[in-house]
């Protein structure tokens, strides 16, 4: 019975890539906040959330909260945290309602270009130091992002002959 279970276990490991891959992101992502916390003085959390005002059309507080995957009222204490650090504008919606408007200021748009790069040439550094090739690392994530993207909500994969 041990027998079984250790070979059981052992076929576990081998069949590991999404625990390894969640590991691999949870340290990447503590490191760049590190990062971010100690030279730049925003945290990895706030960061992503000017790139994805800035660069990914979350343009209001709901799409922000929607894409970060929190709750409005989480997304509201952190907007105003963004804009009184300078970094982020809110207004009022002029179509009305309870919605505001988010765009980045002139100094968030310097902190995203900069330390985007920055943080992706350290990525790039890490990548090419495991001599995994960065271009083909990108072509595969790319590619995993889209099939995702083709199938939203939906988990299971189909096998081959479904």
């Amino acid at each position: 019975m041990l027998t079984y279970h250790l070979s059981w276990i052992m076929r576990l490991q081998d069949r590991s890539l999404s625990r390894k891959l969640h590991k691999l992101t949870a340290r990447l992502d503590r490191g760049a906040d590190a990062i971010l916390r100690a030279e730049a003085g925003v945290s990895y959390s706030r960061f992503l959330a000017l790139c994805l005002v800035g660069l990914e059309g979350a343009d209001t507080q709901r799409a922000l909260a929607r894409r970060l995957g929190v709750s409005e009222p989480s997304v509201s204490r952190m907007v105003r945290v963004l804009a009184g650090d300078g970094w982020l504008e809110s207004t009022s919606d002029p179509a009305g309602g309870n919605r505001n408007q988010l765009r980045l200021t002139p100094t968030g748009q310097q902190l995203v270009q900069r330390w985007g790069a920055e943080l992706e040439a350290r990525l790039a550094e890490l990548v090419e130091a495991a001599g995994v090739p960065y271009r083909s690392y990108l072509t595969h994530t790319e590619r995993l992002l889209a099939v995702l993207e083709q199938r939203p909500g939906r988990v299971r994969v189909a096998k081959l002959g479904d």
